[in-house]
C-alpha cells in the first residue's frame, strides 16, 4: 500500500439517507452521518485490497465539514485519497459532491488491525 491510492463511491440519496431518518435533523436532505459513513466506506474500500486476510481497517478519526444540502433523488459522489501512511495509521483526504459541486470535505484516519485480536479486546467489555 502506498500514498496516492484513490477510490470513488456513488449513491443516490433516498429517504433512508436523510437527516430526518437518522435523527440528526428534521429535514429530508442528505444527513451528515450518512455523508460521513459514505466517506468512511470509500476510504475503507480503497485500503481493503492491500490487507492480509486476517486484517481490516477501523475508523479512528474524522474531521469533515458538511457544506451544502443535497435533496432526495440526487447522486452523491465520494472520493478518497490516501495521503499518509504512518505505521498502521492511514490518513485520507475525503470529499463528497453532488451535481452542483462539493457538499463535504475533510480528512479521515483509519488504523490497520488484526481482526481476531481486535474483536477479542472489544468482547472483553462483556465480562
Amino acid at each position: 500500500m502506498q500514498a496516492g491510492i484513490t477510490n470513488t463511491t456513488t449513491l443516490t440519496v433516498t429517504e433512508k439517507d436523510t437527516a430526518k431518518t437518522y435523527g440528526s435533523g428534521t429535514l429530508d436532505v442528505f444527513a451528515t452521518p450518512a455523508m460521513i459513513a459514505l466517506m468512511e466506506r470509500t476510504a475503507m474500500d480503497s485500503a481493503a485490497p492491500y490487507l492480509a486476510e486476517d486484517e481490516a481497517t477501523v475508523g479512528t478519526e474524522i474531521n469533515v465539514k458538511h457544506l451544502s444540502a443535497t435533496p432526495i433523488g440526487c447522486t452523491v459522489t465520494c472520493q478518497s485519497e490516501l495521503t499518509e501512511i504512518d505505521g498502521r495509521k492511514l490518513t485520507f483526504r475525503v470529499t463528497a459532491s453532488d451535481s452542483k459541486g462539493i457538499i463535504g470535505e475533510g480528512t479521515h484516519e483509519r488504523f490497520i488491525i488484526k481482526k481476531e485480536k481486535f474483536l477479542a479486546k472489544a468482547n472483553e467489555k462483556l465480562n
